[in-house]
C-alpha cells in the first residue's frame, strides 16, 4: 500500500494529520503553502505524485474559505501533476448546514461547495458526520461518510454512569442520539424548542421523555456558540435531571461557546479533533478524543477496496 499511495496535510489541523500519517506507518508527503503579499496562496508539492493515490486531509473550519481554498488549489496542483486519483479527507465539511433553502432566494452552498471540489479534479471524498446526510447526494463522485458514535458512546461506557438518558437537542437529530442510546443501553428523549416558524428565535422549551434523577447526555453533531448545549442543559436540570453531559463530534466552539461553557452547569463536553483546538479555547471540561486512528482505518480501507460501513 506504501508504495501506491501518499497523504498530505494543508493548514488546518496538521496535528491529525500526522496522527493518521503515524497510524499508517507513513510519513506525510512534502509540499509547502505560500502566500502572495496580497494574501494568494501558492502552494508547491516538494514530491512525485504521479501514478500515485493521493490523500489530502483538510477541515473547512475557521477561517474556512481560507481553508477551501487552499483544498482547491492542492487538488488542481495534484490533478495537474498526474496523481492516479485525488481522495480528499475532510474531517470536518464546513457549509454543509447550507443545504436546502429555508427562505426565498438563499443559495444552497453545500452544493456549490461539492460542485467546486469535483471541478478542481477530486476523485472521492472521506469525511465524519456531516450536517446533512443529503450532501452526500451533491456529488457525483464517491463519498464516504463515518461516524464517530462508537468512539462517544465507548467513553460515555467507560465512565459508569448509572440511569444515563441519551438527549436529542431538537427532533431533527434524534436518529443520531437513538444510535447512541443503543449503545448505552439508554432510553431516548429530545428537547422541543417552541418557535413560531423555522427562523425565529425559541420562546420556549419543552422535555419530552424522562429524565428525572437521571444522567442526561446531550448529542449533536457540532458545537458551534454552544447555545443549544448550555440552554438545552439548563432546562433538562430544570425539569429534574440529576447532571448534565454534552457531546458532538465537531467542536466548532465560535465565541463566546468556551464562555457559556464554563458558566454552564454541564459536567463534561466531549468533542473530537476533527477541529484543531488551540489553546485559548480548551478548557477543564472539554474533552478532546482522537478520530485519528478511525480515519486512518477508513484510508486503509479505501486504498485496499474493503468495506468502510463496517466501522460503525
Amino acid at each position: 500500500m506504501h508504495n501506491t499511495m501518499k497523504i498530505f496535510t494543508l493548514n488546518s489541523n496538521r496535528t491529525l494529520a500526522e496522527e493518521i500519517a503515524d497510524s499508517l506507518g507513513m510519513n506525510l508527503g512534502a509540499s509547502s503553502i505560500t502566500r502572495f503579499s496580497d494574501g494568494e496562496v501558492q502552494i508547491n508539492i516538494e514530491e512525485t505524485v504521479r501514478g500515485y493515490d493521493t490523500y489530502l486531509i483538510q477541515s473547512t473550519s475557521e477561517p474556512g474559505n481560507e481553508y477551501l481554498m487552499e483544498l482547491l488549489i492542492m487538488i488542481d496542483a495534484l490533478k495537474r501533476a498526474s496523481a492516479r486519483s485525488i481522495n480528499i479527507v475532510i474531517p470536518y465539511y464546513g457549509y454543509s448546514r447550507q443545504d436546502r433553502k429555508a427562505r426565498s432566494r438563499e443559495p444552497i452552498t453545500a452544493k456549490l461547495i461539492a460542485n467546486l471540489l469535483e471541478s478542481a479534479g477530486a476523485t472521492r471524498v472521506l469525511t465524519v458526520d456531516l450536517h446533512a446526510a443529503q450532501v452526500q447526494g451533491f456529488f457525483n463522485i464517491p463519498v464516504d461518510e463515518l461516524r464517530a458514535n462508537k468512539l462517544l458512546g465507548d467513553y460515555f461506557k467507560e465512565k459508569n454512569l448509572e440511569d444515563i438518558v441519551v438527549i436529542a437537542p431538537e427532533n431533527a437529530g434524534t436518529g443520531r442520539a437513538r444510535k447512541l442510546a443503543e449503545q448505552l443501553n439508554a432510553p431516548i428523549a429530545f428537547i422541543d424548542k417552541q418557535r413560531k416558524n423555522e427562523s425565529s428565535a425559541v420562546h420556549g422549551i419543552n422535555i419530552i421523555g424522562d429524565i428525572e434523577n437521571k444522567s442526561a447526555i446531550i448529542i449533536d453533531d457540532m458545537i458551534d456558540t454552544a447555545r443549544t448545549i448550555t440552554s438545552g442543559a439548563a432546562a433538562l436540570l430544570e425539569f429534574g435531571a440529576k447532571e448534565v453531559y454534552a457531546c458532538s463530534t465537531h467542536g466548532v466552539l465560535s465565541e463566546p461557546a468556551v464562555s457559556r461553557i464554563r458558566e454552564s452547569d454541564i459536567k463534561e463536553v466531549v468533542i473530537t479533533n476533527s477541529i484543531y483546538l488551540p489553546a485559548q479555547k480548551k478548557d477543564e471540561r472539554i474533552k478532546v478524543l482522537s478520530i485519528g486512528p478511525l480515519l486512518a482505518e477508513g484510508i486503509h480501507r479505501v486504498q485496499n477496496n474493503e468495506s468502510v460501513s463496517n466501522l460503525f
